[in-house]
């Protein structure tokens, strides 16, 4: 189980939130709300450790992250909000790099497969800098399907996705959790997942 107890977000002399508290229990999704400004993105770089929180603390499993115990960090896969694409890179290239670097080594064999479910057949080999901003936002939610973590941390996943690729991740959302995986995640778009415990958290 992932918590938050009594969280504080402080950005230069600006308080964006404070006294946030919640848990995600497997098999669960929150959805992270607000305005822009409010701190949504900020609160999910607190829970990859990309940052600290001002007051309060993250638990796993009932211990606290900042201890480094309990697997944590191995346990989370987190896809920010910009692409992360490599531009001279290949499709296939990007996706093995990205997973290795996250601790997933996978094979070329792996990395096509997971492209071609994304919707990216026949676009493997070709550089990043040649796809639309849509087929970029696919290639770096491919991970998610050689990834092996418990919990997903997101960032506005459905940022530039058409509707096929909307479908797409809903189903490898349903399927994360009836796993038993967790998912933190923020976005704009309405998206409906069936069978599942949601929540949401909202910032002001």
């Amino acid at each position: 189980m992932l918590q938050g107890v009594n969280l504080a977000c402080v950005r230069g002399d600006r308080e964006l939130f404070r006294d946030v508290s919640f848990s995600v229990a497997a098999g669960s999704l929150l959805q992270v709300r607000g305005p822009n400004g409010s701190g949504k993105t900020s609160l999910l770089r607190m829970l990859c450790g990309l940052s600290n929180p001002a007051a309060g603390e993250i638990l796993w499993n009932g211990t606290s992250v900042r201890s480094r115990d309990g697997g944590y960090y191995a346990d989370l896969t987190y896809i920010g909000h910009s692409s992360g694409t490599k531009d001279d890179l290949t499709a296939l290239e990007n996706l093995q790099i990205s997973s290795a670097l996250a601790g997933f080594e996978i094979t070329a064999v792996q990395a096509v497969e997971a492209l071609r479910r994304m919707g990216l057949k026949g676009r493997e080999m070709l550089p990043v800098k040649v796809l639309s901003q849509g087929q970029r936002r696919r290639v770096v939610l491919a991970r998610l399907l050689v990834c092996k973590t418990a919990l997903w941390i997101l960032d506005e996943p459905l940022v530039a996705l058409d509707v096929s690729a909307v479908d797409l991740m809903r189903n490898l959302l349903e399927q994360h959790l009836q796993q038993g995986g967790m998912v933190v995640m923020t976005t704009h778009q309405e998206i409906e997942i069936a069978a599942a415990a949601i929540s949401q958290l909202q910032l002001s």
